[in-house]
């Protein structure tokens, strides 16, 4: 039962129990006086403890925005930016976020905390000061009595009757405290019902519309969300054909490391112990150095460098090599030794020391030494087997019959599927005998030549400029070569066209197709990195195959010459040197498309380096299939039937034997080789290809003692650099060992200049 009403009549009565009443009622206020006391030491913690909250998201915001992925290569995807910039849209939606909690946080003061402090100390406070009036007259007005009442009655009537007077003036005073005390009691515990209760409304008003801002932001966010999504599984996919190829790379070069190295503009590298001579007593001692010899100019380097130290890198020697005598151990109490003497330094001579025997011989045969037993030290010569697939009517044939076998195979169930009946199994030995044959061409379908230039457009310029110049490369192909890859980017459309039933979109393409129909000429974990750009290549013939392959590229594109002093529409430069990075300007890549085959400087590239040979550019089977969507994406990318979705998946070795004798019934069947080897599987030689294999183009060389003229104005971001203007001729241009930088001298000053933004004469 709630409190007992006070009856203004009992205030004249005062009985015990109108006092237990009125008790009752003071009893309620002060628990709610407490109460909401606490409930604002509460607000007020909610406030601080709010802002705490929100500080740490800005701080948590602030940190999103300022951290920066860092890429491998020159350039990153147009997914892997969407990545980059996710969390700046992160950060942005943290800030807009903690803008709305402020304004919740104020408006918690402003409508519960401030309302409930007024409350407290108007009505309630109004009520405890009525309160004690009401306790002093009460022990005022019965002491009163007590002591009238104590009066002798032998005292004269004018004084009692004085004091009966001012006893009942005093009672009327005390009847009218009473019950002005008791109304004032009883409208407080009505009025407290709204009073309290109405800014506790406006705080969850205030509260809920924060979440509603939330939820808004959320709703905005939504659509940002989802691309990022697809920006994200695209990233994904490609890392992992990436991966495979590293891995694949890593195994060959364990395998072999001397097949295997990289291309390079100097002769001979790598460490040597130098003998440095100390004045007495302290004899001599062996300092380890870095050496690089060009033979060209017969220029010896030697750096120090101490890895145990940190990696202290100390200053380097330069002179040029007079001759180079090997030391016999009779002469000297070390092992693998030879002298140089340095033409420019008479009387000097050096002593070093190589980690083994194989290595000095390797060194005396690059310095022009007695000793010249091996091969030249950087480069390992690997011949293209005979008998590799060939661009002729054969090979159209089997394209033709392959797609034409893919496209008219009917969609089964899993209960209309004849295990018993090889037919059912034949889509997937198709489509692995389809990408067989293209990787095992003496190049790749889009040419090792072009492969730079199909590369450039992907990592920069807009969606447009990018299908220009693939259109402008595609119709620069060889007259075959294009029109085998019509034929099959028209499939790939076709397949792409099906995506809801066979999950093979044209990203899922781009990752089955990019290293089937791409291929650097060596196999370089830096190439490896452009795998993604292959990728998105491919899904540009796709998306754009009508105008790409049944239209003339547009023949009004500009001169780069005359758009050259326009500062953002220069080509990228490379990564600062010392692992330094600044972000460079992007490119647009249609300013490049004018330039005429003997305009176009011969310049080797990081991934594709001077003198590699074809040999290296055939990955094994298994590894080029390997390029579809890893783990559970792989599987999702099959169709129920089998149809269009096979593209992603790799043969058995049985199923592609069995292939071959469905292209060549007469063909015999030859055992599967899966070694991850560079020569294509011995299997290829069962497809009924008449020509002989062809030899590859020559590749570039290193570029030596050039000269070089300025097509793009740049100013130097590092003292290694050089500044110049357009026009600017470079004297003794030669290829550095910067990834895509030449060195060269301008105005006596020699430095680094990027490759691509000269032109050779």
């Amino acid at each position: 039962m709630g409190l007992q009403p006070l009856e203004f009549s009992d205030c004249y009565l005062d009985s015990p129990w109108f006092r237990e009443r009125i008790r009752a009622h003071e009893a309620e206020l002060e628990r709610t006086n407490k109460f909401i006391k606490e409930l604002i030491k509460d607000g007020k913690n909610l406030i601080a403890a709010t802002k705490s909250l929100s500080a740490a998201q800005r701080k948590f915001a602030h940190s999103l925005r300022d951290f920066k992925f860092e890429f491998i290569g020159d350039a990153e995807t147009d997914d892997e930016r969407c990545i980059d910039a996710s969390l700046r849209e992160f950060s942005n939606f943290l800030k807009n976020l903690e803008e709305q909690r402020e304004i919740m946080a104020l408006s918690v003061t402003e409508t519960l905390i401030k309302p409930l402090e007024k409350f407290r100390k108007e009505q309630l406070g109004a009520v405890k000061e009525e309160k004690k009036k009401f306790d002093k007259e009460t022990e005022k007005n019965y002491s009163v009595i007590d002591k009238h009442l104590n009066l002798s009655a032998k005292k004269k009537d004018s004084h009692l009757q004085e004091a009966d007077i001012q006893v009942e003036q005093n009672r009327q005073h005390f009847y009218e405290l009473s019950l002005e005390y008791v109304c004032k009691l009883q409208e407080i515990q009505e009025r407290k019902k709204f009073e309290f209760v109405e800014p506790m409304l406006s705080f969850f008003q205030g509260m809920f519309t924060f979440y509603h801002q939330g939820h808004e932001l959320a709703k905005d966010f939504n659509h940002y969300k989802m691309e990022l999504q697809i920006n994200i599984q695209n990233t994904r996919n490609r890392f992992e054909g990436t991966r495979s190829e590293v891995e694949e790379l890593m195994n060959k070069i364990r395998q072999n490391p001397k097949d295997h190295k990289r291309a390079s503009q100097f002769t001979a590298e790598g460490y040597l112990y130098v003998q440095e001579k100390r004045p007495p007593p302290f004899g001599s001692s062996w300092v380890k150095h870095y050496c690089m010899y060009r033979k060209a100019a017969k220029k010896f380097n030697i750096i120090p460098f101490e890895h145990r130290s940190g990696g202290k890198l100390g200053d380097g020697e330069v002179f040029f090599l007079k001759e180079c005598t090997r030391r016999h151990t009779d002469s000297i109490d070390r092992r693998f030794c030879f002298d140089v003497e340095a033409a420019d330094r008479p009387g000097v001579s050096l002593t070093m020391q190589a980690f083994s025997e194989e290595e000095r011989k390797q060194w005396l045969e690059a310095l022009g030494g007695k000793e010249a037993l091996f091969p030249s030290f950087n480069r390992a010569i690997i011949p293209r087997p005979e008998g590799s697939a060939q661009l002729d009517k054969m090979g159209f044939t089997i394209l033709r019959k392959c797609i034409s076998a893919v496209e008219t195979r009917d969609v089964k169930t899993c209960n209309e599927v004849d295990l018993e009946n090889s037919i059912d199994w034949e889509v997937k030995t198709i489509t692995s005998a389809l990408k067989q044959y293209l990787r095992s061409l003496p190049e790749p379908l889009m040419t090792y030549e072009l492969h730079g230039d199909f590369i450039v457009p992907a990592k920069s310029g807009s969606p447009e400029s990018r299908v220009n110049a693939i259109h402008f490369l595609v119709h620069k192909l060889p007259e075959k070569n294009k029109e085998m890859l019509d034929i099959l980017v028209k499939h790939l459309t076709n397949v792409s066209n099906h995506s809801k039933q066979n999950l093979m979109t044209v990203a899922n393409l781009g990752v089955v197709f990019g290293p089937t129909l791409m291929r650097p000429q060596e196999e370089t974990v830096a190439a490896i990195m452009d795998l993604k750009f292959q990728n998105i290549v491919v899904e540009i013939l796709i998306e754009n195959h009508e105008k790409i392959f049944r239209t003339l590229p547009d023949a009004t594109l500009p001169d780069p010459v005359t758009l050259s002093a326009s500062p953002p529409n220069a080509p990228p430069r490379q990564s600062k040197r010392q692992g330094q990075r600044t972000k460079r300007p992007v490119a647009v890549y249609n300013l490049c498309l004018e330039l005429e085959d003997g305009d176009r400087p011969n310049l080797p590239k990081e991934d594709t380096p001077p003198n590699s040979l074809d040999s290296f550019s055939s990955p094994s089977p298994t590894a080029a299939a390997a390029h579809g969507p890893p783990g559970p994406d792989k599987n999702h990318l099959l169709a129920d039937g089998g149809t269009f979705g096979d593209w992603a998946s790799t043969a058995p070795s049985q199923a592609r034997s069995s292939t071959v004798q469905w292209l060549n019934p007469q063909a015999p069947t030859t055992p599967s080789c899966n070694t991850a080897v560079t020569p294509p599987s011995p299997k290829l030689a069962s497809f009924p290809l008449s020509l002989p294999a062809t030899v590859a183009d020559k590749p570039p060389e290193s570029v030596i003692n050039r000269k070089a003229r300025a097509v793009y104005p740049c100013e130097a971001e590092h003292s290694s650099e050089l500044s110049f203007e357009i026009g600017a001729i470079f004297e003794d241009v030669q290829t550095s060992r910067e990834p895509g930088w030449l060195e060269g001298t301008l105005n006596g000053k020699r430095g680094l200049i990027p490759q691509n933004y000269v032109k050779l004469l």
